[in-house]
């Protein structure tokens, strides 16, 4: 936020809230109904006598003892009618501790002071005021309940535990700029925001001038940082490696780190968890420098992480599979570098908790969880153990695609297809795939048995329907398939990871058809695994035992091979049944 230096912020209890507050016209009046005041009320009943805090109310002086009120008009009013019941129903003897005035309605301050039901029909704020208060008191007698007690309490826990987020801008702060950012943008206060200023506020004014000078080079080097690691949280690869949370959730990124150290679930998304973690630890200028060097050791660590390939890859796994990063942090303190491998090792094992025997067995449509875990994880590993090799496993494009799929590698059948111009699609596909297959090596009646259905499929397709269309489905199937499927069509030898948008476009094709689909998505750019790349590139068998346009059953046995060699250091040991 714009002035952060020259701003103060701190928790105020709401008893402690007076003055006159002045809401300026750039804002829209009081327009909380029954819902939000009925909200605000059973938020601070439920919590009874511990500490709650409301959201920020952000001011700047006017410089006659008054405010002007550039967020949080809505709540503050609601307090203000709360607090107006209290002592007008002679709950409360209390004087009222603020005032408030709307510079639209000129006569809005004497409304609020009498809250006169006939007067509630002049005007939309007036209405609004009336119905609120009328909220408030159907509150306090709802389900029987004694108002005299529940106002003692309410008045106790509004006076003692009850705070707001005091956020006071300096004089010369652009106040419409403020109030447009925060509302009419909808970019809230942020915790990194309100934590920045805790950082950056402005010396005492009662420090002497050498002491004022140091903290304000002590500022300007965590502004210095405090830069630096945003922009590397800016980095997408980076990003992706930290938190599966989509960076718009992040306007300013390095909250991550904050609510890691906070201890803040993602889950947990609204709230100041966060800033009321670092208000606790900072009560002194002393505090200040130490839990700052906290979290440039806690960013500093985690970029380490990211730098060192064997950790990235194995956190980037955990991490993507919903692991805590705050829980790795601590458990790398209270380890050596080999011991944290070990450890991230197991977490892995544990994650994936198959044995080689339960690999084997996987069934799609049984297990695709499962089998959808193991192919991610054996595509992170094969990165990883690349020779030579500075890549990478590319989280952030692999958390870019909407959905991941199971893709059958060969495809025996068309089933699913129910509409004329799918089958129309498929036989064009397969036609051409038919066209350009060299069928020799396999059998001359195949290449024979090729130019008839070649033929057929032109005569037939512009009037094709359902029956004529699976008759010469099954044909041309049988012709671009190795004969040897059947027993492994669902096993883990037939299955591999791709996106949900690739997975639309080859959907119910043969091996071929798939292979040719696959090029050219990778050609155009489009992120594909490096292990499902490797399949329809005949990576996994020899050059001298291939054929190129099958999925063959020695081709199903070299890449369940392949799978069982990456994953065998994360695989459980298989249960002896005769112990």
């Amino acid at each position: 936020m714009d002035n952060q230096a020259d701003s103060t912020l701190f928790l105020k209890p709401v008893g402690e809230i007076t003055g006159h507050f002045f809401v300026p016209d750039y804002q829209r009046g009081y327009r909380w109904g029954p819902e939000e005041v009925r909200l605000l009320l059973n938020d601070v009943w439920d919590n009874q006598d511990k500490n709650y805090c409301l959201q920020p109310i952000v001011v700047k002086s006017r410089g006659d003892g008054s405010f002007e009120l550039i967020d949080g008009q809505q709540r503050l009013t609601t307090l203000f009618l709360i607090f107006r019941y209290l002592k007008t129903a002679k709950l409360k003897n209390f004087e009222l501790p603020f005032s408030l005035e709307y510079q639209t309605r000129t006569d809005s301050a004497a409304y609020l002071a009498t809250i006169e039901p006939a007067d509630s029909q002049k005007n939309v704020d007036f209405y609004h005021m009336f119905a609120a208060y009328s909220c408030i008191e159907a509150w306090f007698v709802e389900g029987g309940r004694d108002k005299q007690l529940v106002a003692d309490d309410m008045y106790r826990f509004l006076k003692r535990y009850v705070h707001v987020i005091w956020y006071e801008v300096e004089a010369g702060a652009d106040s419409i700029a403020l109030f447009t950012r925060l509302n009419i943008g909808r970019i809230p206060l942020t915790n990194s925001e309100l934590v920045k200023a805790l950082f950056l506020a402005r010396p005492a004014d009662q420090q002497g001038g050498v002491q004022k000078n140091e903290q304000y080079l002590r500022q300007v080097e965590i502004a210095t940082q405090w830069d630096d690691i945003e922009r590397d949280l800016h980095n997408p690869h980076y990003w992706a490696f930290l938190t599966n949370e989509p960076p718009s959730d992040y306007p300013t990124r390095i909250e991550l780190i904050f609510d890691l150290m906070a201890g803040k679930k993602a889950k947990d998304k609204a709230g100041f968890q966060t800033f009321y973690h670092f208000k606790e630890r900072l009560n002194a200028p002393l505090d200040q420098q130490r839990v700052w060097q906290d979290i440039l050791r806690y960013a500093l660590l985690l970029k380490e992480w990211y730098e060192n390939r064997e950790l990235y890859h194995r956190i980037g796994f955990l991490v993507h599979d919903g692991e805590d990063l705050a829980n790795l942090e601590l458990e790398s303190n209270k380890s050596t570098k080999r011991q944290f491998i070990a450890l991230l090792d197991a977490k892995i094992t544990k994650r994936v908790n198959m044995s080689r025997a339960d690999v084997e067995a996987l069934e799609y449509g049984k297990n695709n969880d499962k089998i959808q875990k193991l192919l991610l994880l054996v595509n992170v590993d094969t990165v990883r153990r690349l020779k030579n090799s500075t890549e990478r496993f590319p989280f952030d494009a692999h958390k870019r695609q909407k959905a991941w799929t199971l893709e059958h590698i060969h495809a025996q059948n068309a089933e699913g297809l129910t509409k004329k111009e799918q089958w129309q699609q498929w036989l064009r596909d397969h036609g051409a795939a038919l066209a350009s297959t060299d069928l020799h090596r396999v059998s001359s009646e195949n290449e024979s048995e090729k130019a008839s259905l070649a033929a057929e499929i032109e005569r037939t397709i512009e009037g094709i329907d359902k029956d004529a269309f699976e008759t010469m489905a099954r044909k041309i199937s049988a012709i671009l398939s190795s004969g040897d499927e059947a027993d492994d069509m669902h096993g883990i030898a037939n299955l591999a990871l791709l996106s949900g948008d690739a997975n639309s476009a080859l959907s119910n094709s043969v091996f071929e058809v798939k292979r040719r689909k696959i090029i050219k998505l990778d050609r155009d750019g489009q992120y594909i695994p490096i292990c499902t790349r490797m399949v329809f590139l005949k990576y996994y068998t020899g050059a001298d035992a291939q054929h190129p346009h099958f999925w063959s059953a020695q081709d199903r046995t070299c890449y369940r091979a392949a799978i069982l060699a990456v994953a065998e250091a994360y695989l459980k040991p298989d249960r002896d049944d005769g112990k």
